[in-house]
């Protein structure tokens, strides 16, 4: 595959170059009736930026193209719960009020379960400084919790008591997981909105939001026109919305996530690559478990199988499966629009994000999209 012409720039780069100004009114902030309504910003390799509607999506395809989705589910990850206060750092004995803080509510928000048996999680906390190891979480009177290790950047790993059915219980007392820049409480609206129209296997924190535009109807027509899809899973979690805490883009390190990659579906790449055609990845989560496969296999190719990624993917990076992209809008500073700056080009890419904010598009999760081709 050939490269873009931006591609290949140097490495040395500061995470302040991929800083760009949003006013807080284009950040959506409630889903449209209709996911397929979005608008669509096609980048064309040209550099040229053209306005569309997503609807549109089907026929910006190649006849031979490969379409690869993340069908990833997302789970009711956040909690609401309260603490024993047992092991909590002391607060002033002169205050009254510190039993209460000390046993006051708690949130907690479930980014990677870590092992079945027993069940245990990673996971932040709120408030964090005055929770530590060895702190009983309870969360109504269906699950009970004890904070085990304390992370490097605050997350925790708690350990869960056994439970009958523990994600029965998941679904009844969690909420949906929306990102902070989303300032309302989360809705029983959300439980399906948030969710892909293709999402089958449970475990992300955060939905693939490409695939949010999505409709029974837009996939119809993929079919109609002869587009072969296929499927991957990426359990979203901290590696896809960590903050970035370095000012060299080279020296962040992302968290594992969990990918499974099905047999029929490395088939399905792995031809279209030996076909020379072009596989497009609906979102960032399917391009970092695409190339995380292929750099990481003996001969380059995608390998069937489950595994934990942590593929960075910044300027510079030689891809080695994906020729196209379709993807929302980015937060600033973000690996996310690092990844979509090292396919399209970074140049182009942050003047296809000044033409939007231009042009008013919806940015983030429920926000609009764009197709970004080499």
């Amino acid at each position: 595959m050939a490269d873009c012409p931006e591609r290949l720039l140097s490495l040395a780069v500061l995470v302040s170059d991929f800083n760009y100004f949003l006013p807080d009114e284009l950040i959506a902030q409630e889903p449209l009736a209709d996911r397929a309504a979005s608008r669509l910003l096609h980048v064309v390799p040209s550099g040229q930026l053209q306005d569309l509607q997503f609807r549109e999506f089907p026929e910006l395809l190649k006849p031979d193209d490969l379409v690869v989705f993340n069908n990833t589910k997302v789970l009711p990850a956040r909690l609401f719960g309260r603490r024993s206060g047992a092991k909590a750092q002391s607060l002033s004995a002169q205050n009254p009020a510190s039993r209460k803080f000390l046993q006051g509510r708690v949130e907690v928000l479930l980014t990677r379960q870590i092992s079945h048996e027993p069940n245990t999680w990673e996971c932040l906390v709120r408030p964090g400084r005055k929770i530590g190891v060895g702190e009983q979480l309870f969360f109504g009177d269906e699950l009970r919790a004890e904070v085990i290790t304390r992370r490097e950047f605050g997350e925790r790993h708690i350990r869960f008591e056994p439970v009958a059915d523990f994600f029965t219980a998941l679904e009844r007392i969690g909420h949906v997981p929306l990102p902070p820049y989303i300032t309302r409480d989360d809705r029983s609206s959300d439980r399906e909105r948030y969710q892909t129209v293709y999402a089958r296997e449970r475990g992300s924190v955060a939905a693939p939001t490409a695939g949010l535009h999505f409709t029974p109807e837009i996939l119809a027509r993929l079919t109609q026109r002869g587009i072969e899809t296929t499927e991957i899973t990426l359990h979203v979690g901290l590696g896809t919305f960590q903050p970035i805490h370095v000012e060299r883009v080279e020296e962040h390190k992302l968290h594992c996530e969990s990918y499974q990659i099905s047999a029929e579906a490395t088939q399905s790449i792995n031809r279209a690559l030996d076909e020379k055609r072009r596989v497009v990845a609906v979102g960032t989560t399917t391009v970092r478990t695409l190339e995380y496969s292929a750099k990481f296999s003996p001969d380059g190719r995608i390998q069937a199988g489950d595994g934990e990624a942590d593929l960075f993917i910044h300027p510079g990076y030689q891809f080695r499966v994906v020729g196209a992209l379709l993807t929302n809008f980015h937060l600033p500073q973000s690996t996310l629009l690092m990844l979509v700056c090292a396919l399209g080009g970074q140049p182009r890419i942050l003047e296809a994000y000044r033409h939007a904010v231009e042009q008013k598009y919806r940015f983030y999760s429920y926000g609009d999209c764009m197709f970004v081709e080499c």
